[in-house]
C-alpha cells in the first residue's frame, strides 16, 4: 500500500514539513520543520544574520521562500548534510506529538510518498519519477520510534 501526502490541509498533512507541529532544536523552538530545515542552509555563512529572521516569520512559506532566495550562499558542506538536517528535525517532531506520532505509526508498513508535483528530490514529482527523500526520513523515523516503543517495552 502507498500513502501520499502534500497538503497539510489534506489527509496525511501532518507528515509536511510546513504542518504546525513546532520542534524544540539546538536549544530554540522553530514553529515549524520547515523553518529550522530552511535556517539550517546557512550556519556558519556570511548569510547567518537570516537565520532570525527565518526562525520569526509567521508562516513556513515565507522560510522557504527566505531559505530558497538564490541570492543567498548557502553553506559548502549543505549537499552532505541536508538528509540528515531533515531527519533530525522530523524525528524530532515525531517524538515531540504523540498525536501525529500515532498517524505515523498507524500507517504500518506503507509506502509514504511526498506528492509533490514540482519536487524530483524530497517528493515524486508530476510523473511519480522523485526521489521521495521526505517519504523515506518518514519511514525511517516510524521504524526508529517503533524500536523505541519496542526497548520501552521490554525492559
Amino acid at each position: 500500500m502507498t500513502i501520499y501526502f502534500y497538503k497539510v490541509n489534506e489527509p496525511y498533512g501532518c507528515f509536511s514539513n510546513f504542518s504546525p507541529h513546532g520542534v524544540f532544536l539546538q536549544g530554540k523552538y522553530w514553529q515549524t520543520v520547515e523553518h529550522y530545515y530552511q535556517a539550517q542552509k546557512f550556519v556558519g555563512t556570511p548569510e547567518a544574520a537570516i537565520i532570525p529572521v527565518i526562525h520569526a516569520v509567521k508562516t513556513p512559506e515565507e522560510a522557504a521562500a527566505l531559505g530558497r532566495d538564490c541570492r543567498r550562499q548557502v553553506r559548502s558542506d549543505w549537499e552532505q548534510v541536508k538528509i540528515s538536517v531533515m531527519h533530525e528535525a522530523v524525528l524530532q517532531k515525531f517524538l515531540t506529538h504523540k498525536d501525529i506520532q500515532a498517524v505515523l505509526l498507524a500507517t504500518g508498513d506503507a509506502l509514504l510518498v511526498e506528492n509533490s508535483p514540482t519536487d524530483y528530490y524530497w517528493g515524486c514529482g508530476a510523473d511519480k519519477t522523485g526521489q521521495n527523500h521526505l517519504g523515506g526520513i518518514l519511514m525511517s523515523v516510524r521504524a526508529q520510534i517503533r524500536a523505541i516503543s519496542a526497548t520501552k517495552d521490554c525492559c
